[in-house]
């Protein structure tokens, strides 16, 4: 047995460290407890022992609470008194006062047993209730309550003896059942007052049979069995219900209801019989068809993914996900090339993955694997069309966005060329980014499937005017895709002694093998900064420093990667001047170097353009495609950082947005805006379903299928087809493969229980629409 005294000579222990001490004694495999406590609150739950063994408690000076949502299989006896709330929220424990208990005695209970063997409280019993799926719960009282007794009781049974109260109006005191909807309350002795819904008794067989069997236990619990001939006098007992709905609703003889009063004197005679043309039907709330109140619709893809939205590109993952569900990994290792050539070299390698950032999975967990995914597609083969068009493109430029559009144009059947003037085709992906970061096996694998589906490479080709008119001419449509490939820089003091990153990491990539000063210094710390500061330890730097004005914009794992060979960033770093001993702060910092790199981004050339007034652009250097169809001149196409700089999957959603315009130009389609998906709403999807899956021990990426919460898009989990109460919602298979769920409008009610269970928020519940249209067109 477990014994505790609470007070240590004039110490009294806290209710915390006393509950501690309880619950360590029951983890330790104790399950009988002797407390003399000193008002300690909460005594006796919620605790429980793992095997299953009974818990017992034998409690003397309780505080509040005791017993306080306390579980099945404990058993709680306190000597003498106990002050208010015992038993609030019992849910199952058998709970013994021998003396008197304060305010709100039973208060809540759901469950279990309480015996008072003296006098309860105000609001005893007070929104006691019951679950039908478990046993109810149960208040036996030895004398009296007080007043506003059993008040909002919604279930279980209450036992008031009248025992030694003579002397009281009413054994329930003053305004007892207020507010009652549910159980029973057995008095014996005088009953002052009770609400009207409330209905008073004689006591039946079953009432008898049940106050005899409890009487028993009651008595032995709180050691008065003597009483039991006393208490046992049937005719002194009372016995308190609220009254049924149909004994609220009977209506007096003679009264006239609603609806005659509308069939037979308000409309006929009336003022207003001439226009009121009613149909005296009468409408349920809960009612079918026209007259629901709301109806279900089955939005299955009508909101993007987070993880789509936040993809410029607009690879749709959610959907790859659903195939390799269904056991069609090949197809949806395809789907990623519908929207991207480059699975490998961008989204499984330098892609900074947006989608992964928004992922909804990332909240609960850890992000699904979405990049590794994009890898898996890397190297699958894609055949050419099957038809081919007419139409001829040409593409200016042969980086990702260049790239993006003819792989789009090509597998439309279009024939595509794309002029470049670097000796190999790719761009920064060919020309800038490190080996390190991108293997160049495998974008020269990617670079061959774009030709393999019918794209033609014309490299060294310096597009000028000339150059561009004859483009022009010789093809239906262009797209201008050249890039950024002009260093930016600020005037700064000194600037003639700069490096031009961009200049520096083309010439890495071409191994050319460019000599580097001991000492460098990078002025700029996105991403291409990160890619010079690797490029110059490459190239023999013994150490690299980068600055920048604001807080580093480069990935975290290129920053990593920079800082585990040495190199240090410095922010924020204002250059005033460049030396040739180093840079200085416009704070009077300096930093030595033996070589300075500018490495902070680049705008286009774009002198092959005529002169055209009708070509906008921002700031003098990018191009604004103002036209709805998004071009720059009849059947000129903009795409890629001749626009905005960009990530290189901002330039592939680029490329596919002007494939788009570009097709619909050529094929001489009426305009169609290019279909954008609006980001469903976080509060459609209900996480919890998936949180019950916690998983952190990320395997293979295709196998986050089981993980992927499937925003927007229906999972075919068949929880609105299980949970339907109206079985209104049936499965229809498609001849495809596919499937949709569908809601009979003469079995739904529109209660919206589809909707709050589908965990991918594709269903919705709205206004039904038809009443009202329905009224207007009556009124018109």
């Amino acid at each position: 047995m477990f014994k505790i005294n609470t007070m240590n000579g004039h110490e009294r222990m806290s209710t915390q460290d006393l509950l501690l001490a309880i619950e360590g004694a029951v983890r330790a495999g104790e399950t009988e407890f002797e407390i003399a406590a000193s008002g300690q609150h909460d005594i006796g739950g919620p605790l429980w022992n793992q095997a299953g063994k009974k818990l017992v408690f034998h409690v003397t000076n309780a505080g509040q609470r005791v017993g306080s949502m306390c579980l099945p299989n404990t058993e709680i006896m306190v000597d003498g008194p106990a002050s208010a709330d015992v038993g609030w929220l019992n849910a199952g424990g058998v709970i013994t006062i021998k003396g008197d208990a304060g305010d709100t005695a039973g208060h809540c209970s759901a469950g279990g047993k309480i015996f008072i063997g003296g006098r309860a409280g105000t609001r005893s019993g007070s929104l006691m209730k019951h679950d039908p799926l478990y046993e109810e719960p149960e208040l036996w009282i030895l004398k009296n309550t007080g007043s506003f007794s059993f008040e909002f009781m919604g279930g279980g049974r209450a036992v008031v003896c009248g025992y030694d109260s003579e002397e009281f109006d009413s054994v329930l005191g003053e305004r007892p059942c207020v507010g009652m909807v549910g159980g029973v309350v057995y008095a014996r002795g005088p009953i002052a007052d009770y609400p009207k819904d409330i209905k008073c008794t004689e006591l039946n067989q079953e009432d008898i049979a049940f106050l005899k069997t409890g009487l028993d236990l009651f008595l032995a619990k709180i050691e008065r069995p003597e009483l039991k001939s006393e208490l046992s006098v049937w005719e002194d007992w009372k016995k308190l219900r609220p009254l049924t709905f149909e004994e609220k609703n009977a209506k007096p003889a003679g009264r006239v209801t609603i609806k005659d009063f509308r069939l037979q004197e308000w409309v006929k005679g009336g003022i207003f019989s001439d226009v009121a043309m009613d149909d005296f039907a009468v409408h349920n709330t809960i009612s079918t068809g026209l007259y629901r109140l709301r109806v279900p619709s089955w939005d299955n893809g009508k909101y993007a993914a987070p993880c789509e939205f936040s993809c410029p590109t607009g690879i749709p993952t959610q959907l790859r996900y659903e195939l390799i569900r269904q056991g069609r990994l090949d197809e949806a290792l395809d789907l990623e090339l519908q929207y991207t050539p480059f699975p490998g070299s961008v989204c499984g390698s330098v892609c900074p993955n947006p989608c992964m950032e928004g992922c909804t999975r990332g909240t609960i967990d850890e992000a699904i694997q979405i990049g590794q995914l994009g890898f898996l597609s890397a190297l699958r083969p894609v055949a050419p069309p099957a038809k081919k068009t007419d139409k001829k493109i040409g593409v200016i430029g042969g980086g990702v966005a260049g790239l993006s559009a003819a792989w789009q144009l090509a597998r439309k059947g279009h024939n595509v060329t794309v002029y470049d003037d670097g000796e190999k085709i790719g761009g920064k992906l060919e020309q800038v980014i490190p080996r390190g970061r991108l293997p160049h096996e495998l974008l020269e694998a990617e670079l061959k499937r774009i030709e393999a589906v019918g794209v033609r490479f014309v490299t060294s080709c310096r597009v000028d005017k000339a150059v561009f008119t004859k483009i022009r001419e010789e093809n239906d449509a262009v797209i201008v895709a050249t890039g950024g490939h002009k260093p930016r820089y600020f005037q700064w003091e000194g600037k003639e002694l700069l490096t031009m990153g961009l200049d520096f990491l083309k010439k890495v990539n071409r191994g050319e093998k460019p000599s580097v000063g001991k000492q460098v210094v990078v002025i700029g710390c996105g991403n291409s900064g990160m890619d010079t500061c690797r490029a110059a330890f490459d190239m023999g730097a013994e150490s690299v420093v980068a600055v920048d004005v604001q807080k580093p914009a480069a990935f975290k794992e290129e920053i990593e990667y920079v800082e585990s060979r040495g190199g240090k960033l410095v922010w924020p770093f204002v250059t005033e001047r460049i030396t040739r001993d180093g840079v200085y702060a416009n704070d009077g910092r300096f930093i030595e170097a033996d070589e300075v790199i500018v490495s902070i981004g680049e705008e286009p050339v774009l002198d092959y353009l005529p002169e055209d007034d009708s070509i906008e652009k921002f700031r003098g250097s990018w191009l604004v495609p103002s036209t709805k169809d998004k071009s720059i001149l009849k059947g000129v196409f903009a795409a890629g950082d001749v626009i905005k700089p960009g990530r290189l999957t901002d330039a592939i959603g680029d490329g596919i947005k002007a494939a788009y315009y570009a097709n619909q130009y050529v094929m001489k389609e009426d305009y169609v805006p290019f279909p954008e998906k609006e980001k469903i709403p976080g509060d459609r999807l209900s996480k919890a379903y998936f949180e019950k899956c916690h998983h952190c021990e990320l395997g293979d990426p295709q196998d986050d299928h089981a993980r992927c919460v499937s925003c927007g898009n229906c999972r075919d989990c068949k929880m609105c087809l299980e949970s339907c109460p109206e079985k209104a919602i049936s499965r229809v298979e498609n001849e495809d493969g596919s499937w949709r769920y569908v809601s009979d409008s003469e079995r739904c009610i529109g209660c919206g229980i589809c909707a709050g269970v589908c965990p991918c928020g594709v269903w919705s519940i709205n206004d039904n629409p038809e009443p009202i249209k329905m009224y207007r067109t009556y009124i018109k």
